[in-house]
């Protein structure tokens, strides 16, 4: 159209007296809208930080999102490449399944951005879930003494793909001539490793994929969401005690470990609080039998960590502590006995362990209203030896509303405790919502875990943006990467997700949740009223919280400093106002 033409369409709509976008009252109503939009974005628990931020990291704030646009116009559209669309027989789109979405998300120019960004720290992992499958099975075949056994024959392909089994380190040799695993004459004798693997059907090669397919999800299994959280939750469970039987012989728990602190550090995590189940013994080099408690096992811990923390290689690293777990499924006396292992360790470890939790599938039963007697006979014989072991309680990681699982929620508050594990379905409480604010407790969020759990269809459907809108604090954890496919003990396929998948995130609302990590780790014991003063005051008071909070800003704006000279010349950040 010349200069003086005008649209038929807007010709048309003027004289049926449509008004203009120009026109004063509908300027008038957009300030309103734009206005009340603005104050909704003040309640989010990221508006403060957002507020603050420096000219530097505002810009790269924006080119973040001026990529993030690009890619979701290209990457993540089915018209793009679509000849790759077609190879991977599925039409790829922004927020898609994390296990359909890997491959791509980790060519983007956005992993490239999260990857090196400072992430503060990992509060929600578990030991036994950390690492990655071949790094465990391949240390497994190198060390002198490792043998495999079950209960019963695993001599169809029904019973390797369902029975139990578990590694261990054997110090005398097996004897010659004893029946194969796989074979039904099989009495549960333990079988060297190499040799089994040998004769497993279709040789070593066949075994270690068999193992992979034993101790993690599978593509398969983590996309058939119709199949019910139960059925993944069955998988989940029994993918534990293989990887633990295999970590908790000393020579490959120590390297574990190292390696486990190396990817976090290499990702821009300066600090773990690990939770770790007490299950499985703990054996140490060339001993004739496991031991009876955990006392090696924690030393060992702790040698490790202090000895990462003092290497070139660890430089910069602040450390890790550890929340203990005990199995919610197991019975009273269990349960008490598991806790007396806690306070006797927290006596002997003091600077070790943090704070004490429950873990399970919330959803069999065994609800915190259950186990208040154990509970509070935990936090009183606490008191009687002198010790502080604070809650960190999973709590509702579950579908349901209003049911005795869903409460879980209701009584972690009530017990005091200083962080909520997923807090997934938190979002349908709006008075706990209120209480979680006013006693300052973040919930350790885990998109990645819930999706694949079958909580949620994919990131788009998570409900964290509910909690960040109504000023929840909140922190992004990845819960059990080894087992969820991760195939890395770090965190950026969780940063990636979210930032890909929320439209009201962007780097600033993703930065405001690593800072939160920060602010919510159990650096030094401290009673709940200095916690609380700690937690208010962050980066303005006094000790390592305050230390460590100004020193992730600090690489924080470094990093906002790299976004800018990296990717800055690339982005017209104009297009998106």
């Amino acid at each position: 159209m010349g200069p003086q033409q005008v649209d038929p369409d807007e010709r048309w709509a003027a004289d049926e007296g449509v008004p203009r976008l120009a026109e004063p009252f509908i300027q008038k109503y957009l300030d309103g809208r734009d206005a009340l939009v603005a104050q909704e974005k003040r309640q989010r628990s990221d508006h403060a930080f957002r507020e603050t931020l420096s000219p530097m990291a505002a810009e790269a704030a924006a080119i973040v999102s001026a990529i993030r646009f690009e890619e979701q116009q290209t990457l993540w559209d089915r018209e793009y490449e679509d000849n790759l669309a077609k190879e991977e027989s599925i039409e790829v789109h922004p927020g898609m399944m994390f296990s359909l979405a890997r491959t791509r998300m980790e060519s983007s120019k956005l992993w490239q951005i999260i990857k090196k960004m400072p992430k503060g720290t990992l509060l929600h992992c578990h030991l036994e879930a950390m690492g990655d499958s071949d790094w465990l099975i391949e240390e497994a075949f190198q060390t002198e003494g490792m043998c495999i056994s079950a209960k019963t024959p695993l001599d169809t392909e029904e019973a390797r793909r369902s029975l139990p089994f578990v590694f261990q380190y054997v110090k005398r040799s097996v004897k010659s001539g004893e029946t194969g695993i796989w074979t039904s004459e099989y009495q549960g004798r333990p079988l060297p490793l190499a040799a089994a693997a040998e004769t497993f059907p279709g040789g070593k090669t066949a075994f270690i994929a068999w193992f992979r397919s034993r101790i993690t999800i599978t593509h398969e299994e983590s996309i058939e969401h119709h199949m019910g959280p139960n059925a993944i939750w069955r998988k989940f469970l029994s993918c534990f005690p293989i990887l633990s039987s295999i970590q908790r012989y000393e020579p490959i728990f120590r390297k574990f470990i190292r390696r486990m602190l190396t990817q976090l550090h290499e990702d821009g995590v300066r600090w773990v609080d690990i939770r770790s189940i007490f299950l499985q013994p703990f054996t140490r080099t060339g001993a004739d039998r496991a031991d009876a408690d955990y006392e090696g096992m924690l030393g060992t811990l702790q040698e490790e960590i202090d000895a990462f923390k003092q290497s070139e290689q660890g430089s910069g690293f602040w450390g890790a502590r550890l929340i203990w777990t005990t199995a919610r499924s197991l019975g009273k006396r269990a349960v008490v006995e598991d806790m007396m292992e806690c306070i006797a360790m927290k006596q002997m470890y003091p600077t070790l362990i943090a704070g004490y939790d429950l873990v399970g599938q919330e959803d069999l039963g065994r609800p915190l209203a259950d186990l208040t007697p154990e509970l509070f006979w935990f936090k009183r014989t606490c008191t009687e030896e002198g010790v502080d072991i604070p809650f960190f309680f999973h709590a509702g990681e579950t579908l349901g509303d209003g049911d005795s699982i869903d409460e879980n929620l209701f009584d972690a508050v009530l017990l005091g405790t200083r962080r909520i594990g997923h807090g997934f379905s938190l979002y349908k409480h709006p008075l706990l919502i209120d209480m979680v604010k006013e006693k300052k407790i973040l919930v350790e969020s885990c998109p990645v875990s819930n999706e694949v759990l079958r909580l949620t269809s994919s990131i788009m459907s998570h409900p964290l943006p509910a909690l960040l809108a109504r000023g929840v604090p909140c922190a992004l954890c990845n819960d059990d990467p080894a087992i969820l496919g991760q195939g890395h003990s770090g965190m950026t396929h969780d940063f990636w997700q979210a930032l890909q998948g929320w439209e009201n995130l962007g780097l600033e609302g993703l930065a405001s949740l690593a800072e939160n990590s920060v602010r919510w780790a159990t650096f030094d014991d401290c009673s709940t009223k200095q916690w609380q003063d700690e937690i208010k005051a962050g980066a303005f008071g006094n000790g390592s919280r305050a230390d460590r909070m100004k020193q992730w800003a600090h690489e924080f704006e470094k990093f906002c400093q790299w976004v800018v000279l990296e990717f800055g010349a690339e982005q017209d950040i104009n297009t998106l106002d």
